[in-house]
């Protein structure tokens, strides 16, 4: 960071940075404006070169990725383009425009299905964000929402069978202890957009830009917390650009963690198999009893630490506390070393009940984690660092 504080800038006229700042207070940005302004070179100054190329980059995967080939928005409706014979809805070849949307559509009926679902419990995800992407929503453009398209599609989500195992089989814990109220799905009025709407849309482009793992049900579970914490930050300028700030954190996020989805890559050192192993493998040198228990029960290992640390725990504990624990994951060098600490350390803390449990009662336990004070879970992850 020094290095860079001490990097020459050139100066820019301050009427230039009123410039960009008008620009990027609009409630809903002008791209095209920006652009131009932009065209010219971005002030370092107050953020706005990283603000800008964040706007930017995102806006331009929304065009690339969220548009519906052959068909245009025209006033409230739809309307349909000429069809050709080089691209028309029936044509065979791969390459078609059709043949990918087609394609596309059954990633986009997963992901909508889990989105919907997102912490059911939480009315948050059901209410309309203050930022809804203009770049979709205006009339007068050719794109149209995810939502639409969802609604227009003939197919059916069972063809859709991009899942692992233990994802999603248990309830939240938020659902469990009725600690949120309930909420049914809102109609909200034209020109407004729920906050799964935009995790919806993040996923999507992400799956399109990453087609050697598309989407795999359980990401919806990571990018949820994300995207909570940057469209609830109190500071209104950062607030704005949640989506985009969240699918970039999201793909770099996914950057270390993304072995994890990828099936064929289970049996692989740097697959689910080997780590969930390394929990035991930590277990057997802090507690040996404990995990000659377990093993004696044929408690393995996948029973219960796949969903743990596929999703980073975010099915175990209430989302403030999931953002708790990811405050320390994030902050680590190793941070998913660290999480297998954490894993070996909710053993632990439970060591009493699990050694005293019969298969069944330890089943429920390890799959039902009874301990909500993530606090003394992460004390003892640290312990269990600090004597490595």
């Amino acid at each position: 960071m020094s290095a860079w504080q001490n990097f020459p800038h050139c100066a820019v006229p301050c009427c230039r940075i009123q410039e960009f700042k008008a620009a990027l207070s609009e409630k809903h940005i002008n791209l095209e404006t920006l652009r131009e302004l932009c065209f010219n070179g971005i002030p370092f100054e107050g953020g706005i070169r990283a603000l800008c190329w964040k706007v930017n980059l995102y806006s331009q995967f929304l065009k690339e990725m969220i548009i519906q080939p052959g068909i245009a928005k025209a006033n409230l409706g739809l309307s349909r383009e000429d069809v050709t014979m080089e691209d028309h809805p029936l044509n065979p070849n791969p390459d078609s425009r059709w043949n990918t949307y087609f394609k596309d559509n059954e990633i986009l009926l997963q992901i909508d299905k889990d989105v919907r679902r997102l912490y059911p419990d939480m009315a948050f995800f059901q209410r309309p964000t203050d930022y809804p992407s203009q770049l979709i929503l205006d009339p007068q453009n050719d794109y149209e929402t995810l939502r639409r398209r969802v609604e227009q599609t003939t197919l059916k989500a069972q063809t859709v069978n991009r899942n692992r195992s233990g994802v999603t089989n248990v309830s939240s814990p938020g659902k469990a202890l009725n600690l949120y109220p309930s909420n049914e799905y809102e109609v909200l009025p034209s020109g407004s957009e729920a906050h799964w709407e935009v995790v919806e849309r993040i996923l999507f482009i992400y799956a399109k830009l990453n087609p050697g793992i598309a989407y795999v049900q359980g990401m919806n579970e990571i990018v949820g917390p994300i995207y909570y914490t940057f469209v609830t930050d109190p500071n209104t300028d950062w607030k704005e650009h949640a989506e985009a700030d969240t699918f970039f954190c999201f793909t770099n996020l996914m950057s270390e963690n993304r072995d994890n989805f990828i099936k064929s890559l289970d049996d692989s050192q740097c697959g689910i198999t080997y780590k969930m192993e390394s929990v035991y493998a930590m277990l057997r040198d802090k507690d040996p009893q404990l995990l000659l228990k377990l093993e004696e029960q044929n408690i393995k290992p996948q029973y219960f630490t796949f969903r743990w640390l596929t999703l980073l725990l975010s099915q175990e504990f209430l989302l403030p506390d999931v953002i708790r624990i990811w405050d320390t994951l994030f902050s680590d060098k190793d941070r998913f070393d660290f999480l297998i600490l954490v894993c070996c350390a909710m053993l632990m803390l439970i060591r009493s009940d699990l050694l005293a449990g019969d298969f069944t009662v330890n089943m429920r336990l390890l799959q039902d984690y009874p301990i909500s004070d993530v606090h003394t879970i992460l004390t003892k992850a640290k312990e269990l660092q600090d004597t490595s």
